[in-house]
């Protein structure tokens, strides 16, 4: 009975040993795509990690920027913050937005290495007629068997898994640019509101002093009644316009500070100008370039080859693995030592996985025609956007060029004229308003213009935006 303990001791800790590491299987697939190193100056660095000190880990074509990564939850402290750039960072480095989409490329990487570990081994240990007369010790067996995993179905699995490691790196690239194009249109937004209303207050200045004037020349019956009355109208109307603004303006900044991620954000004015020079894009151009760096787009051209991976899975399926085992017998009876060796596969006459195979076929050719599916909604949504800006430039370049400055010489040549007993003094007065009242439209068609605009640097995944103009050397 002790020489069986001892084999039996022995020959357990052999399997343990022997099957600690799966068999090295000839023709293995590489799984992740080459490096997509268009997004790295944006998102992603090009540091590779070691495969010898990490065995167990996939190795994807992208990986979670350190900025990006999810990290322990942390109380920040908020300051007032007032100007794009400062906006932006926070978003960056705080939106829970991207510290979603970063757990989801870790979660895909797990399954990633889920899927491409080999079977265990298994080990049974039987014991029969204990306590017969003629051998009291009865039969014991112990039989170890492992199944070997044929037609490199194992990395064919890791390899499609490592393709949604690449979407989902793609997807954090993604909700990057659509977090700030959010950012800055509601920054734009509300910039915009902020100028409206000074404008506003100074047109309701202007109204009230108008008024007065008008008083004054109505008693010394230079004006008529009719007059005073409709300046008041203005006056009302330009009052209830600053009220509106002033009640909007607070919830443009919570909207804003929402956007950035921190609710609860201090904004009680902004820092920015409309006025700064954009550049004049060209619609094809910029389409062709969006069309090609793309994350969304990346990630269905990504999704065709993980279809096309499946469909090799698929295909291989029907290759049956094969089971191999050894075992050891101890009959106490007649005192034997017997071995046992077994070898078991599955054949493949009734079922050979050709629901699976015909899935997989229709899902590549789904996931193609997806590639121009996602390419037309993102040339649709930019030639919205393109044509929203174009607009809004075209308009606010013909009140900064022609409309304003024509406004405000119509009020010098009034004011010049009143001076010289020529005009009325209610005509100055109109000019005046005319001058407010243009610049309201200027910086509604600006505000229009610089949102559509944030749309544009969005899905053209612009970084730094709007540029900082570089004044000329002295």
């Amino acid at each position: 009975m002790c020489k069986f303990i001892s084999v039996l001791l022995a020959l357990t800790v052999s399997v343990s040993v022997g099957c600690s590491s799966p068999p090295v299987l000839n023709g293995k697939v590489t799984g992740p795509v080459e490096t997509l190193t268009r997004y790295q100056p944006v998102a992603y660095s090009e540091g590779k990690t070691d495969k010898s000190d990490e065995p167990d880990e996939p190795e994807s074509a992208l990986a979670v920027p350190e900025e990006l990564a999810p990290g322990p939850s942390e109380s920040i402290v908020v300051s007032e913050v007032t100007s794009l750039p400062e906006l932006v960072n926070l978003t960056v480095e705080n939106h829970p937005r991207l510290a979603e989409v970063s757990w989801a490329v870790n979660a895909a990487r797990g399954q990633a290495v889920q899927a491409g570990l080999y079977p265990n081994p298994s080990v049974d240990l039987t014991g029969n007629e204990l306590g017969d007369r003629t051998g009291p010790g009865g039969i014991w067996s112990l039989f170890a068997s492992q199944e070997i995993v044929t037609a490199n179905k194992l990395e064919l699995s890791e390899a499609a898994k490592l393709k949604e490691v690449d979407q989902a790196s793609l997807t954090v690239v993604s909700e990057r640019y659509r977090l700030l194009t959010d950012v800055r249109q509601a920054f734009f937004e509300a910039l915009t509101l902020q100028r409206r209303a000074e404008i506003l207050t100074n047109l309701v200045q202007l109204a009230e002093e108008s008024v007065s004037n008008a008083n004054e020349l109505m008693k010394a019956k230079e004006a008529a009644e009719l007059d005073v009355v409709q300046l008041e109208v203005d006056l009302e109307r330009y009052r209830t316009d600053l009220q509106a603004t002033r009640q909007a303006l607070p919830g443009v900044y919570q909207k804003l500070a929402a956007s950035v991620g921190r609710h609860d954000l201090p904004i009680s004015k902004l820092v920015g100008d409309l006025e700064t020079q954009l550049p004049d894009y060209d619609l094809n151009e910029v389409r062709w370039y969006v069309l090609g760096i793309h994350p969304e787009i990346r990630s269905a051209q990504i999704g065709v080859e993980q279809a096309r991976l499946e469909l090799c899975r698929a295909e291989v399926e029907p290759i049956p693995n094969v089971t191999v085992g050894a075992g050891y017998t101890h009959q106490s009876q007649n005192r034997s030592e017997d071995w046992d060796i077994g070898v078991s596969l599955p054949i493949p006459v009734w079922n050979k996985n050709q629901g699976n195979i015909l899935t997989a076929q229709s899902r590549v050719h789904r996931a193609a025609n997806q590639v121009g599916v996602i390419e037309n909604e993102i040339a649709t949504r930019l030639s919205a956007a393109f044509a929203t800006y174009s607009a809004a430039r075209e308009r606010s370049e013909r009140y900064k060029t022609a409309i304003l400055p024509k406004a405000e010489r119509t009020y010098e040549l009034s004011r010049k004229a009143y001076q010289g007993g020529q005009f009325e003094y209610l005509r100055v007065l109109q000019a005046q308003r005319a001058v407010a009242e243009t610049n309201l439209e200027y910086i509604r068609s600006l505000g229009e213009m610089w949102q559509a605009a944030s749309q544009i640097a969005g899905l053209m995944l612009e970084d730094q935006w709007p540029l900082t103009p570089v004044e000329p050397a002295q």
